[in-house]
């Protein structure tokens, strides 16, 4: 089953954006990278902050082109890069746009996107260093 699990905002300050949200309590994990991607936890989702025109490009659509939601992406975490296959396929099925097939990713994972009928821009990904408890929710590794 997949579970929203992560929601990633395209900023373009990431260390005024890291700083605001952990300012409001949200903790930082040792997963994030200075001046790349933050994650940080709050309740029972993690919130991504990567460069607005990073995310737009990770995800192959265009940062600035109105209607394409590439600002903020909302992300699924799941056990398998076959698990991430069959919801980029279910979702194509239903109407959905697939922006990026499913493929390994640099930081060792395994990710693709799809824009459902309305333009909201989905990450699928399967990412081994983020484990996932039995209802599905990410577990980050704890900052120092």
């Amino acid at each position: 089953m997949a579970h929203v699990s992560l929601v990633t905002l395209g900023v373009d300050d990431l260390t005024r954006a890291t700083g605001f949200y952990e300012s409001l309590g949200w903790r930082r994990s040792s997963a994030s990278v200075e001046g790349v991607v933050a994650f940080l936890k709050g309740g029972t989702v993690v919130l991504g902050l990567f460069g607005r025109t990073d995310l737009a490009a990770d995800a192959h659509v265009d940062a600035d082109a109105p209607g394409t939601h590439g600002n903020v992406a909302l992300a699924m975490n799941l056990e398998s890069e076959s698990a991430v296959d069959d919801v980029l396929g279910t979702a194509a099925d239903a109407g959905g746009h697939i922006t990026k097939v499913g493929q390994r990713t640099e930081w060792g994972g395994y990710s693709g996107y799809f824009r459902d009928p309305e333009g909201h821009l989905w990450e699928v990904a399967h990412n081994p260093h983020f484990r996932l408890t039995d209802d599905g929710q990410v577990v980050l590794p704890v900052a120092d």
